[in-house]
């Protein structure tokens, strides 16, 4: 009897403890629920929320809006939207009684609106074509949207034709007599990304048909490939809607020239506020009165990752004057506080990505976040509702007050997933980089450091290569991922990196070879230095976009640096890249100009005049639609590593672009990469 109580005594302890630690793994990862898009209601009571889970069966993800009432400080989130097709982009009517949102429900994708009180959701739009964006006026009596369309047909129903009738066309050869051909990883097809307006009526549903708002002007609202409604705004009174563009014409390939347009929302001649500055302006915003407009401004032509000032311009005259002019920080986004007296802004900030309140009549700064990396966020009344991640910790949502006071954390998703995980523990340092300069980086420990052991090391190498790889979470790159294998990680934000001021940033150019290897290099041994427990003879160096162009670039300039290299999408010969991508402006800039004007320039830090230096095992990865970096050149870079006899091996995803998206890719690409790094650190 005893000997029984005793099983059972243990049997029921067994079954209450909590489960042994692990370290985290690329199927916890592609399986963690992703919260996103938050969007407050006008009285700021509560606040609705994207929440995307993965269907691995299906192997895409799937999306639905939650909501949490603000009101209640132990209000628990609610699913507001959910049905086998995604809900995504959320927006509150004016009124605050109902909630518009993007849903395939019907066939294709078009908008819907949920009342808050209940009953089924209705649908706004029925139209032939896909919505792939909207925004609702302020007085709820118009929405704008944003559609595919032939910019010479006379109507929605003709693009649809024409479409079908190309779809039956036996023929499938394209004419083409002008770039962009392709862009990122879609071939184009004639159609341009056109912004439109209909009227609502009392019930909130499209009473008549669309007006163009942009099509007049050739190219796309909003910009492609990640453009979004952040681009184009409707003012307080609902009669004018602000938009982003860049004329296409013969240059579209090789300009970054967007101006910030007015027309009237109910249809017009687009007028060009912004024809003074030919470098990029965006993302107009009105103040609450209507009287002031901001945008964000870089102020060099052909440079993408130029510094984004942010810009202040008197509705009546016209007249545009810099806010925070001497803040060297590049402006994300922008929205007014209700009083119209600040701005929220959000910036890459010294490893993090940070909110900030501005004044603007002093242009004073005040950091509203500290630690963390901020997503999206919206501001009404005086809360803002925004998402934050870590390197510990992927987004939650948050609010918080902005009269003062600690940001309060509205949502814990993945606890139950993530209950039974260790994550490595990260540090900031610093060490003297180039030119003596001040150089950051982290370090992360694998789940179950132990003291006085070492760990083989993954180095991490970001892209860009204007980029940072900072105090944030990402579902492509995510050191947690190596910790969770057993190893120690270090990442260098090199010269170039953003967050750091512009003139950081800016010395990359030119300089792809030169600042940024030393700053690896130097990296790489200060951090060595400073913590013991990494084991520098036990290492691979990792990266994609330019990290994978450095790795090419390592491979011939640093050939016993490593004992592997993971290259994933990387730059294989400069020439090839200069005349193949589809974004010519970024080769141009980071060279001096067009390869037929600079072509000493280009070769400078040509990773092709080195293979014969080339030594260390590489596992290339390339996806083939990456019309950024091309499959040529991750062919090259293979071709090379078998002729010169080197341990290669060469992973191709027929159906990735210049990132690895489908969880059962994802999975396959983190497996193979790990198993590379096993090859060579734990053998």
């Amino acid at each position: 009897m005893k000997l029984r109580l005793l099983m059972l005594g243990a049997a029921v302890a067994a079954s209450s403890a909590v489960a042994a630690p692990r370290g985290f793994t690329v199927e916890d990862l592609v399986n963690l629920e992703r919260v996103g898009s938050p969007a407050l209601a006008p009285d700021a009571s509560r606040v609705v929320y994207t929440v995307r889970s993965t269907d691995m069966d299906k192997n895409r993800g799937h999306t639905k809006l939650w909501m949490v009432d603000l009101r209640d400080a132990k209000a628990a989130p609610k699913i507001f939207v959910s049905h086998d097709s995604s809900s995504t982009d959320p927006e509150w009517s004016p009124k605050g009684d109902a909630v518009y949102f993007l849903s395939s429900r019907s066939g294709s994708a078009q908008v819907w609106r949920q009342p808050v009180g209940g009953g089924a959701p209705v649908q706004v739009t029925n139209l032939p074509l896909d919505v792939d964006n909207f925004r609702v006026s302020p007085t709820g009596d118009r929405i704008a949207l944003s559609m595919a369309v032939f910019r010479d047909c006379a109507d929605l129903a003709c693009t649809k034709q024409r479409m079908d009738e190309q779809a039956k066309n036996k023929a499938s050869g394209r004419v083409y007599d002008r770039l962009f051909v392709r862009h990122w990883d879609t071939w184009a097809d004639g159609r341009n990304a056109v912004l439109f307006s209909a009227p609502l009526n009392d019930k909130g549903v499209v009473a008549g048909a669309p007006v163009s708002l942009s099509g007049s002007l050739d190219g796309d609202v909003p910009s492609k490939p990640f453009g979004d409604r952040e681009e184009y705004r409707f003012s307080p009174d609902g009669k004018t809607v602000v938009f982003s563009v860049r004329i296409a014409g013969k240059t579209e390939a090789w300009s970054t020239n967007f101006d910030v347009y007015s027309v009237p929302a109910a249809g017009g001649a687009p007028r060009n506020l912004t024809a003074d500055n030919p470098a990029w302006d965006t993302k107009a915003v009105f103040s609450p009165d209507g009287k002031t407009l901001a945008y964000l401004a870089m102020a060099r032509p052909g440079f993408e990752a130029d510094r984004f000032q942010i810009m202040l311009m008197d509705v009546a005259t016209g007249q545009k004057r810099k806010l925070a002019e001497s803040w060297d920080r590049s402006a994300g986004s922008v929205q007014w506080t209700a009083d119209g007296k600040a701005l929220v802004v959000d910036a890459e900030d010294v490893g993090q990505h940070r909110l900030f309140k501005i004044d603007v009549a002093s242009g004073k700064i005040t950091g509203l976040t500290d630690k963390g990396a901020i997503g999206g966020f919206d501001v009404r009344r005086d809360t803002v509702a925004f998402t934050q991640a870590s390197l510990t910790s992927p987004a939650q949502l948050y609010s918080m007050n902005l009269a003062g006071g600690a940001p309060q954390k509205l949502t814990n998703n993945n606890a139950d997933k993530l209950a039974d995980v260790r994550f490595g523990e990260f540090e900031q340092f610093s060490f003297k980089g180039a030119n003596g300069d001040t150089v950051y980086g982290h370090v992360m420990k694998p789940w179950n450091a132990t003291p006085g052991a070492k760990y083989p090391i993954a180095f991490l190498v970001h892209g860009g290569p204007q980029g940072s790889f900072g105090n944030a979470w990402s579902y492509r790159w995510n050191p947690q991922v190596y910790a969770g294998a057993g190893y120690a990680t270090v990442f260098i934000d090199f010269h170039g990196s953003t967050g750091y001021g512009q003139k950081f940033t800016d010395s990359i150019s030119g300089d792809w070879g030169g600042k940024p290897l030393e700053d690896l290099q130097k990296g790489l041994a200060a951090a060595v230095q400073q913590f013991p427990w990494l084991d520098r003879e036990r290492s691979c160096a990792l990266g994609a976009s330019y990290g994978g162009y450095m790795m090419n670039w390592i491979e011939g300039n640093w050939p016993d640096g490593f004992k592997c290299i993971v290259n994933h999408d990387g730059v294989f010969d400069t020439r090839g890249m200069a005349y193949s991508t589809e974004e010519q402006w970024f080769t141009d800039w980071e060279s001096g100009g067009p390869y037929f004007m600079v072509p000493e320039n280009h070769e400078r830090f040509n990773p092709v005049h080195h293979v014969n230096k080339w030594k260390t095992p590489m596992l290339v990865v390339q996806g083939d639609l990456d019309f950024r970096i091309p499959t040529a050149q991750a062919l090259s870079t293979f071709t090379a590593l078998q002729r010169r006899g080197i341990e290669s091996k060469l992973l191709v995803f027929p159906d990735e672009n210049h990132w690895v998206l489908k969880p059962a890719n994802s999975v396959l690409w983190h497996h193979t990469v790990i198993g590379w790094l096993d090859q060579y650190l734990k053998r």
